[in-house]
């Protein structure tokens, strides 16, 4: 081959794009058969591969005659003996129209930790089902986790077709199944296919034993696919790596752009100090630069001789970091032994490591439900929303902002293993901690029992709870006016007021839902011990967040009433248009559509108000109260 046909075929090769992707699933879903067969049939094996995979089969495989290529991947010794895949495995492979770096990942939950692994950098995931056994556990467990680290695009391939006869109907129902639970994941795209990796059909090949499936091959999706993440714009991130002083008069910072850019002249900030300069030189070991985008590795000089360590994050003064000496993060737990609140981890945050203390977990997830527990630890591969606290100020975003400063992992500090993932939801600065060591309770000289006396009523909280359009506010409005009327002291704490002010920072997503009801339990318990009978009403989806703020409460001032309608109910009433703009997709996050809604299960009260009118739930909470003593 001529030199010039070699330049013309690097030359192509150099502008393709790039789909780095994980395949995962459950245990013997056929992953590495199902990448082996896509490097084969793609002409990615070279012959001398092939016969190494040929002889190794008949010592390792287990695909009888044939040439087992899930050896192609499997490389490690204990992964032949057991035919499963226990570490990451990555591969290259082209095509004429894109390039790919696969991440092959166990599927073993004792191997979950390798799994997270290879999702943090990946794009786009395949998720194996094996056509005999459906969507699984762990399905559910890494459909989970690829939706926390950010990745919106989703192949799911229905394997060992020829297992089942190549039947129709089963793989229409397991791809049901699986969009009914990835529907509540925020996925953008969700695409299922039917396929037999072992010989290949619907991968690269169609195949006319899936004839009667009319969408695209394995191959086809994956050179379609979008292949960029979701990233800030215009927003710098630079991590310092260390402290380049390569001469006595050269001070230098070094590390890799993490987001946005940065041009010689710019003004920046360095977090957590807050100290300001602006760049000097922009140098590489080729030449200085005169601006640099993410992704590339540079060293930043300033026009000021400010004190910059490993760790800090260079920004711009305008688009500034978060800090805060506490945190609240989605962590995914890898070790044996539990996370345990009040136990001392080192975590990492890009090149900066500090101690952190994790003070409380708000809830553990279901994967398979979504469900939020109610849990005091968090043990092997379970996830959870915990709270950390610092051993000093840290600079970084949320995960969903920028996954490079918004992640880090935990360190067991004993024996320097990784033993957690972690991806910031949102800070905790010093007015919303739950304790703070610089704040202490101000005891009134008038107690709220001498407050409640003067009402003729004892402090309640009354937490109403239900589906949008179930009739809370119809209820608990109703409630005010006839305590009211009977001389008692309330207020009604409704949230559609409450996010207009105190609120109106927050959004709509699981992490937003579990703040604003936090703050609502704190201002109930104000208004509590003002002596007053206070009225929420809320969706309040999650019964971890309801559970949250029963125990802010004094044993017996915390009363849930569940305000029972059905979904079907509900839509129909739909009194603000809210359902037909969720089912439209115009509102993302909605509470019975694409987020999901846990009905109390010991409510103090219920409320049906398919088959009570308002008054008559009015009169059952009245009564209610009365026996309770809470009304005299």
């Amino acid at each position: 081959m001529a030199v010039a046909d070699v330049e013309k075929i690097l030359a192509e090769d150099s502008g393709k794009d790039l789909l780095r992707f994980i395949t995962c699933g459950s245990v013997d879903d056929g992953k590495s058969t199902m990448i082996g067969r896509l490097l084969f049939d793609s002409k990615q094996v070279y012959e001398d591969q092939l016969s190494a995979v040929t002889r190794d089969s008949k010592k390792w495989g287990t695909t009888g005659d044939q040439a087992d290529l899930a050896l192609l991947v499997d490389g490690l010794q204990s992964e032949r003996e057991q035919g499963i895949t226990i570490d990451v495995a990555y591969r290259y492979f082209a095509t004429a129209k894109r390039k790919f770096i696969i991440a092959d990942t166990p599927g073993h939950e004792q191997y979950t930790r390798n799994m997270a692994t290879g999702a943090s950098t990946a794009q786009a995931a395949v998720i194996l089902i094996d056509a005999r056994k459906g969507v699984q556990t762990q399905t559910r467990r890494h459909s989970f986790i690829v939706s926390l680290l950010g990745i919106r695009h989703v192949i799911v391939a229905v394997n060992k077709m020829d297992l089942v006869d190549f039947d129709r109907e089963r793989f229409e129902a397991i791809a049901a199944d699986y969009r009914e639970f990835a529907d509540k994941l925020g996925f953008e795209t969700v695409h299922c296919l039917p396929i037999a990796a072992l010989d290949g059909d619907n991968v690269i090949h169609r195949g006319d034993r899936l004839g009667w499936f009319e969408g695209r091959t394995l191959l086809e999706l994956l050179e379609e696919l979008p292949a960029g993440r979701v990233g800030p714009e215009g927003e710098l991130r630079f991590p310092v790596q260390y402290v380049n002083r390569h001469s006595s008069d050269f001070r230098g910072f070094a590390g890799t752009v993490a987001g946005g850019s940065v041009k010689v002249g710019d003004a920046v900030m360095v977090m957590p100090s807050g100290r300001q300069s602006r760049i000097e030189r922009i140098v590489t070991f080729d030449g200085d630069l005169g601006s640099a985008v993410a992704g590339q590795a540079v060293t930043l000089t300033l026009t000021d001789e400010i004190d910059i360590s490993r760790g800090d994050l260079v920004v711009h003064p305008d688009a500034r970091a978060r800090v805060a000496e506490a945190l609240d993060a989605r962590v995914v737990w890898m070790a044996d032994t539990p996370l345990l609140p009040g136990r001392q981890y080192d975590i990492k945050m890009g090149p900066r490591t500090l101690s952190a203390t994790p003070e409380l977990v708000h809830h553990r997830i279901d994967v398979n439900s979504l469900e939020h527990q109610h849990v005091d630890q968090l043990d092997l591969n379970e996830i959870g929303l915990v709270r950390l606290q610092l051993s000093g100020s840290a600079a970084f975003d949320g995960y969903r902002h920028n996954a490079n400063t918004g992640a880090f992992i935990v360190i067991d500090r004993i024996s320097n293993l990784t033993v957690g993932a972690g991806m910031i939801v949102r800070q905790v600065t010093d007015t919303l901690a739950d304790r703070s060591r610089n704040v202490v309770w101000h005891e009134h000289q008038i107690s709220k029992t001498q407050r409640a006396g003067q009402k003729a009523q004892r402090p309640a909280v009354l937490w109403f709870t239900g589906l949008s359009g179930a009739g809370k506010s119809s209820v608990a409005n109703a409630l005010e006016q006839a305590l009211f009327q009977r001389g008692h002291h309330s207020y009604l704490l409704d949230g559609d007021n409450v996010r207009h002010g105190l609120n109106r920072d927050l959004g709509f997503t699981d992490e937003d839902r579990v703040e604003n009801i936090r703050r609502i339990g704190e201002v109930a318990r104000l208004m509590a011990d003002a002596g007053l009978v206070v009225l929420t009403a809320f969706i309040s989806p999650f019964r971890s967040d309801r559970a949250m703020v029963r125990e802010l409460m004094e044993p017996g001032e915390f009363v849930e009433v569940y305000v029972s309608a059905s979904l079907e109910t509900c839509e129909k009433r739909d009194p603000k248009g809210l359902y037909a703009k969720a089912r439209a997709g115009t509102i993302k996050h909605f509470t019975g559509i694409d987020s999901p809604y846990e009905a109390p299960q010991n409510a103090e009260i219920v409320v049906d108000t398919e088959q009570m009118s308002v008054e008559e739930g009015v009169d059952v909470i009245l009564d209610y109260l009365k026996r309770r003593g809470i009304l005299h």
